[in-house]
């Protein structure tokens, strides 16, 4: 499969819809979690910008 096979630009758009709303957050400096849709997130309780985020859908379900 290339880069330009509908199936695959398919799969992209979704993996891009489903981060746009679901990006767990981790301050690295006060250790506060949260789920926010903003790539460029502050932190909601020291507003630091050292942000660790990992897309919602890779979590498990169970």
């Amino acid at each position: 499969m290339s880069k330009n096979d509908p199936l695959i630009q398919q799969w992209q758009r979704k993996i891009q819809v489903a981060n746009q709303n679901n990006l767990f957050c981790h301050c690295r400096d006060c250790g506060e979690e949260w789920v926010d849709s903003q790539e460029d997130a502050t932190c909601i309780q020291c507003e630091s910008k050292n942000i660790q985020q990992i897309a919602c859908w890779q979590f498990p379900d169970d």
